[in-house]
């Protein structure tokens, strides 16, 4: 029976939270397929306002869109450049439209990294014979970080050794003692757990990055005389 948008929804954040628990009790991303899987899956089915492939294992695809494509979606948890996407080369004659995802592991977010046709997929992958499988380097997915001006920083405060600032763009950074850290989630947690702040907010959900990093901002101002 096909799911509702709703009921994708419901999956969808569901399985981020499992997600997100395991992670947590330090299980590694790469022993999470399954899961990155279909959350992969689901959140193809909520953008595309499609259902989920009606068949078990479908080959080809996994997900056929509100206009009727055949979707294949391919979902990772690497944070690096490092890597690459695999596909059953065979069966791509029965997709007519590729979705590459990358969780953010930083942020719990879904971050799309290619959206495109089967040609355009098959111009990026190496091996891409009519058998076999083919291979679309990651680093062919995320570009580069470009050398910018340094984004200035609207909020900061230091504490027992740690240097947390919030940039003009919202985004978190965090240095311990000189030295910045990455991901900084972790060690906003554990500056959070020493000042007895909260990690959930009001509906049980973790804060993310950005949350997390303005609260302990604020929480340390205002200890401040």
């Amino acid at each position: 029976m096909a799911l509702t948008q709703i009921q994708i929804v419901q999956s969808l954040g569901e399985s981020m939270t499992w997600l997100e628990r395991e992670l947590n009790w330090g299980v590694p991303i790469t022993e999470l397929r399954h899961l990155t899987g279909r959350i992969g899956e689901l959140y193809t089915a909520l953008i595309t306002n499609g259902q989920m492939a009606t068949e078990v294992n479908q080959s080809g695809y996994d997900v056929v869109s509100g206009e009727g494509e055949r979707v294949s979606v391919k979902t990772t948890g690497r944070q690096s450049r490092n890597g690459h996407i695999s596909f059953n080369v065979s069966t791509l004659d029965r997709v007519d439209r590729i979705i590459i995802l990358r969780i953010n592991l930083e942020e719990m977010q879904i971050e799309t990294l290619f959206d495109g046709s089967v040609d355009k997929a098959r111009e990026l992958m190496r091996c891409a014979n009519d058998e076999g499988s083919g291979r679309i380097s990651i680093s062919k997915l995320i570009k580069p970080r470009k050398s910018v001006r340094q984004i200035p920083k609207v909020k900061e405060v230091r504490w027992n050794g740690y240097h947390v600032s919030e940039l003009e763009n919202g985004s978190i950074e965090v240095a311990y003692r000189g030295k910045n850290v990455s991901p900084c989630k972790p060690y906003l947690r554990k500056i959070a757990n020493t000042l007895s702040i909260s990690t959930l907010n009001s509906n049980g959900n973790r804060y993310n990055t950005r949350q997390l990093g303005s609260l302990i901002i604020r929480a340390l101002n205002d200890e401040e005389p």
